[in-house]
């Protein structure tokens, strides 16, 4: 399977919703999401990894700020509350759900900065 950039964008567009899935296998999941103004997502009952492909803002996460950037990876367990705020005009995203419901079961999670 190859999904580019281009394609993506056209068929989320064409679809005229904020978000697409594009992809599934098993329990992986793969979407295009481009929010206008707002971001009004709520949490989810899977573990999600977004992979910023454009524009720039700030991220929510569990209380914590972080400020984001084109090619940034930003992960979030399943339930935990996020949204992304202050984004430029251009900003999209691939989102990636996995796992079961109720986030996979880790006992630490390995954190690379």
């Amino acid at each position: 399977m190859h999904l580019t950039v281009e394609y993506a964008l056209t068929q989320l567009q064409d679809s005229g919703k904020l978000f697409l899935e594009l992809f599934n296998h098993g329990t992986l999941h793969i979407e295009i999401y481009k929010p206008v103004s707002i971001d009004l997502q709520q949490p989810h009952d899977r573990d999600e990894v977004y992979i910023v492909i454009s524009g720039n803002g700030e991220f929510i996460s569990n209380g914590n700020t972080i400020h984001f950037h084109p090619g940034d990876f930003l992960f979030v367990p399943a339930g935990i509350e996020h949204r992304f705020i202050d984004f430029s005009d251009d900003f999209s995203t691939w989102v990636i759900f996995y796992g079961p419901k109720g986030g996979e079961a880790t006992k630490q999670e390995s954190l690379h900065v």
